[in-house]
């Protein structure tokens, strides 16, 4: 895999970065439509592969919060067309990674020493790389780790980074710039933690240690001496990456096994810590070879407020849809709804977040739910497609939900989207 030797790091280097994509995208643009001149019949196939390829090959040379805002993006199954989501989902785990002279002088940066001089091993080409940062394998005292090393300057770029990237995402996915500002509001300073390694060494500490009795989970320890605001390091977790095992054939029970504690993981989290591994992409999950779930990243956390929290899981009561008076109070607290909505608003909106909710809440509504039911994420998927193409939603002047269930929404999108790939069937009933 190629390996960059510098990343652009100054506003100038970045904008321009941002310019010339610009311009390679409006090239593909016009050859899209001088063949549509010829040929009336032409899709839009091939300008999505090139205009994918060109936005992820230079996000890649930037890292950070434009990389990171494309991963997300890309678990999205609904806004994104195909050639986006599978170029864009390489941004979870297989970004092409720094080369090795820039990792030393991080390392030299940090702790006046090399990674040889730290560690008795260390690997220098990266295991693995994605948007915010890049995995080096290391042993030391016998114990084999696992290094991250966050991109230099992705914590100083993150808020121009997203102000930049906002154009291509408005203009290119149709969203509604409204609903876009609260969204990047949100992912901003979620961002911004993610960039500060000692913030996440605390938390995975903490979390780690509050969650060990999940059954089935499996955490690496952490060692502070040899962590910084920009290194972390832990024990390396022996398995395969949960893309690596997501469509192969596993052993009866693997896959269920897997989802359950899953589910428990993230349920025990929303409930009882109110502080939630806000990232459910497969990059960030290990299955070890007795198909337990290993946690191997903190960096997005989302610590969800009592006032927030008492009102939003109300969505899950059983009579908040059949109840007039309750789902109005729900959905107006959540701005599903607004007081100064006019009548034909209003319809339309309860319409549609009355039956988003009634999806989105079918599998709590069993003891145990089926997740590689086609049928359901078919629907799921379909009612998806269709609001992304809503004209009322993409026009509407006012943002449709709170900032603050923007990473709740995005775990529990992640984590239906996981447990369908597995195929697994869990107890969803507590």
């Amino acid at each position: 895999m190629k390996e960059f030797e510098r990343i652009p790091v100054t506003k100038v280097q970045r904008a321009t970065k941002f310019i010339t994509t610009g311009a390679k995208i409006g090239t593909n643009y016009l050859k899209h439509y001088g063949k549509k001149l010829m040929n009336p019949d032409v899709t839009k196939d091939q300008l999505h592969a090139d205009n994918a390829n060109d936005i992820y090959n230079s996000l890649s040379e930037l890292k950070g919060g434009a990389l990171k805002v494309a991963q997300m993006l890309s678990m999205d199954k609904n806004l994104l067309p195909t050639a986006y989501q599978q170029k864009f989902a390489m941004a979870q785990y297989s970004a092409p990674p720094l080369s090795y002279p820039l990792v030393v002088k991080t390392f030299l940066n940090h702790f006046g020493k090399s990674p040889e001089q730290m560690f008795e091993t260390f690997t220098r080409k990266a295991v693995n790389a994605a948007s915010m940062g890049q995995v080096h394998q290391a042993t030391l005292k016998g114990k084999k780790l696992a290094v991250k090393i966050q991109y230099p300057g992705v914590g100083d770029s993150v808020k121009s980074d997203l102000a930049m990237v906002k154009p291509i995402a408005l203009s290119m996915f149709n969203l509604n710039p409204v609903e876009y500002d609260e969204f990047i509001k949100e992912v901003e300073v979620r961002m911004l933690e993610e960039t500060d390694y000692t913030l996440e060494l605390k938390r995975s500490i903490d979390l780690s240690q509050r969650s060990k009795n999940v059954k089935n989970i499996v955490f690496p320890h952490y060692y502070p001496e040899h962590s910084s605001a920009k290194i972390l390091t832990m024990d390396w977790l022996e398995g395969k990456m949960l893309g690596e095992v997501i469509g192969k054939e596993l052993p009866a029970g693997a896959a269920d096994k897997i989802g359950q504690a899953m589910w428990d993981f993230y349920h025990f989290q929303m409930h009882q810590l109110r502080a939630v591994h806000a990232d459910p992409h497969p990059g960030n999950f290990i299955i070890t070879n007795d198909y337990k779930l290993g946690i191997i990243d903190f960096g997005c956390v989302k610590v969800i407020p009592d006032d927030f929290y008492n009102i939003y899981f109300r969505l899950l009561d059983a009579d908040v849809l059949t109840d007039k008076k309750k789902r109005d109070f729900v959905f107006e607290q959540l701005r599903f709804i607004y007081p100064s909505d006019t009548a034909k608003e209003k319809e339309f909106f309860l319409g549609i977040f009355t039956k988003l909710v009634e999806l989105l809440g079918r599998p709590f509504r069993s003891e145990v739910f089926d997740f590689s039911n086609d049928d359901y994420f078919n629907e799921l998927f379909s009612f998806g497609e269709s609001l992304a193409n809503m004209k009322e939603l993409r026009e509407s002047k006012k943002a449709r939900g709170v900032g603050e269930a923007i990473y709740i929404n995005r775990t529990y999108f992640g984590l239906y989207n996981i447990l369908h790939d597995l195929k697994a069937k869990v107890t969803t009933g507590y």
